[in-house]
């Protein structure tokens, strides 16, 4: 809008804003602080400083300052004697020395200002011929081109506000007011054109207006339509150059509301403090969408809103320059922490390099040491070596049959005599040991049966206790109508209350019986759980005892949740084969034991199977898919399996555990199984012995 800021703020206003100047363009006014102007003039001058280069291949590049400032001069003349001509328009010019592409059309002051930044770079992407032919330009817009060329007049701008009295009311939003839009009569109901079609033909005229509304009522189309500007007051000159539009043409608001002419084509005005009030379908809308504002009441309340906006840019500019010191701060303080840290860490690194010498140094020395004692020890050994060679040959020469050889052989039979009595007693203590482990077997077969009797015991007496708690609740329930009847009859009912009696005395019965019931209860389940904390500690003693012994059998330790290594063993004997393949074994087996160790990798899912929630593996899961394409079908089944049995055995804990096994049946052994297979191995040890002897 003419006469007024890229806000909307007229020109008379901007003054009046603190902090706040002016910029006027050639087609705008801005309203910038001056440290954005500075900003906004330095990064300008930057861009024009930069701007394109049309270097030629065949332009002379030796200048020396002498042919420069000749060159200059010729270029200078030539320019005023009208050899090159830079107006092509009362206000536009162009550079004559910028041929590259489509010329580009200047103002005066912006083609002063292009050819001084030109002429006047250090851009080696300029020749010295262009500088020059740009410097000549300068000077001759500097002295000639405003004798030989006027200046161009500028623009004479209207502002429509200086026509307007500033405190007449005006509908706010600005709206337009258009009138005898034609009809027809369809069906019963007035017709008529959309209100897109007029607000094309409006744009067409220059109004731009935003929208265009055509009002309705009972009857259908009522003729007449309001049309929407803009909220600023670029709106404001549309609406007003739109009335002056239909004022011009004898179609403005005196016009239509003059009752002496015949009324042809549309009438339109802006809406007015009139207009907002009437009582016809206009005011009713225009009551709805808008309020009554003068143009001073406008303009106050936007100085008002561009004062808060600088207010609040300027607290904003000051909270950043805050947080960059606040930053700044932080910064010096790291950077010295950092200097501080890098300076002990080539402390500590020298140090530890000392400490790494030493400790190199003493193991040098010590491996000597020990390298010259088994030196020494060698020497010793070889000595004793020859010395019992010689005691070996002359034992050789010496007689068998003398006395001393026969004492010796009488002492002999008298210690195998003792040996054969000692043999006899051991094998006296070992039935006596066998006949222990078969009753500890019987024993434990009978706590075991005995424990199952308790299991059913309790669950009997469970079962009982559910049904003398539903019992009492039944009795409580009884109790509670029979006192309800009571409140109800009064108390002269005497049978009631000698049933609620009656009820009382055997709910209190029952409620002793059931407090004795789980007396027992707790007490049998306490000695259930300590007889099987008890079997349980046997069992790991038993598995302990198992793994420093081991005997034949189906029955034995097994290692729950280890992997087995002989399919990668044999994958890598195929892939790289001899040593190589063995170290590649070594690794691989290394880090799948690593995985299943990891208690973050969850490659098993639970599903439900016969309403059962089972455990499945994830085929989906990228390191078992990459396992089966790499090592094959046997290495993947045995991660699987030992994902299984770590899952089973230890599924928190993810580490190997032992148990007592069943090879022949591939399950978890009981402790009775255990005990059976010992006692046998017991009793086919003491064969052999008894053969020996």
């Amino acid at each position: 809008m003419p006469g007024s800021g890229a806000n909307g703020l007229p020109r008379g206003l901007c003054a009046q804003i603190p902090g706040v100047i002016p910029l006027h363009s050639f087609h705008r006014t801005f309203l910038v602080s001056p440290s954005l102007l500075s900003n906004w003039c330095s990064g300008r001058r930057i861009r024009r400083l930069m701007g394109s280069t049309n270097d030629s291949a065949d332009e002379d590049t030796d200048f020396s300052d002498s042919e420069i400032e000749d060159y200059v001069e010729k270029i200078y003349e030539e320019l005023k004697n009208g050899k090159h001509t830079t107006k092509v328009s009362d206000q536009g010019f162009h550079c004559p020395y910028c041929t590259k592409g489509k010329k580009r059309e200047f103002q005066y002051k912006d083609l002063l200002q292009h050819a001084s930044a030109i002429g006047n770079c250090n851009s080696q992407k300029r020749s010295p011929r262009d500088k020059a032919n740009h410097l000549a330009l300068a000077k001759y817009l500097e002295n000639d081109a405003l004798a030989d060329n006027a200046t161009p007049k500028p623009t004479v701008e209207t502002d429509p506000l200086a026509e307007q009295d500033r405190d007449e009311m005006f509908v706010w939003p600005w709206i337009g007011i258009v009138v005898n839009i034609p009809t027809q009569v369809k069906e019963g109901r007035s017709v008529g054109e959309s209100g897109s079609k007029l607000r094309d033909e409006l744009t067409r005229k220059g109004f731009n207006p935003t929208r265009v509304r055509p009002l309705w009522n009972y009857q259908g189309h009522s003729g007449t339509a309001i049309v929407e500007f803009l909220k600023d007051w670029t709106g404001f000159g549309n609406a007003m150059s739109f009335e002056k539009e239909y004022e011009a043409n004898h179609h403005g608001r005196k016009n239509w509301f003059a009752k002496d002419m015949k009324k042809q084509d549309l009438y339109g005005w802006v809406a007015r403090a009139d207009d907002y009030n009437s009582s016809n379908i206009v005011g009713e809308n225009l009551r709805k969408i808008g309020d009554l504002k003068t143009i001073s009441d406008i303009m106050e309340e936007e100085a008002r809103k561009a004062t808060k906006l600088v207010g609040n840019l300027n607290s904003v500019i000051i909270a950043k320059d805050m947080q960059v010191m606040e930053m700044e701060t932080k910064f010096r303080e790291t950077e010295s922490k950092l200097s501080q840290i890098i300076t002990e860490k080539d402390t500590l690194t020298q140090k530890y390099n000392d400490d790494i010498k030493k400790i190199e140094s003493s193991a040098r020395d010590h491996f000597n040491r020990i390298l010259n004692n088994h030196e020494k020890r060698k020497l010793q050994l070889e000595e004793q070596k020859e010395e019992l060679e010689l005691r070996r040959e002359a034992l050789k020469k010496r007689e068998t049959h003398n006395e001393i050889e026969k004492k010796k052989l009488a002492e002999d039979l008298e210690k195998n005599a003792v040996e054969n009595s000692s043999l006899r007693a051991a094998a006296e203590e070992q039935k006596k040991a066998d006949g222990d482990v078969r009753k500890l077997a019987d024993k434990h077969r009978d706590e075991q049966e005995n424990l199952h009797k308790k299991i059913l015991r309790l669950e009997e007496q469970l079962n009982a206790k559910h049904a003398l708690a539903v019992d009492i609740e039944t009795l409580r329930g009884q109790v509670n109508v029979r006192k309800q009847l009571i409140q109800e009859e009064g108390e002269n009912n005497a049978e009631v209350v000698s049933e609620v009696e009656r009820l009382v005395k055997s709910m209190t019965q029952k409620q002793m019986e059931l407090d004795e019931m789980n007396a027992l209860y707790n007490t049998m389940f306490a000695h259930e759980r300590k007889t099987n904390d008890e079997l349980q500690e046997t069992r790991k003693a038993f598995i302990k005892e198992l793994q420093e012994t081991s005997i034949p059998g189906h029955i034995g330790i097994k290692r729950m949740g280890e992997l087995n290594r002989k399919p990668f063993e044999e994958a890598m004997e195929r892939r790289y084969g001899g040593a190589e393949g063995e170290e590649k074994a070594v690794e691989v087996v290394s880090m799948w034991e690593e995985y299943l160790r990891d208690s973050s990798w969850h490659p098993l899912k639970v599903v439900t199977i016969n309403c059962k929630p089972q455990y499945k593996i994830d085929e989906d899961d990228e390191r078992l898919r990459d396992l089966k394409e790499n090592f094959g079908e046997e290495a993947y089944n045995a991660v699987t399996t030992a994902l299984f049995e770590i899952n089973e055995s230890n599924a928190s804990g993810r580490y190997i555990v032992s148990e007592l096994w069943n090879y022949e049946e591939g399950r978890a052994a009981t402790l009775k199984e255990g005990v059976e297979s010992l006692v046998e191995y017991w009793k086919a040890t003491q064969k052999r012995k008894r053969v020996n002897i």
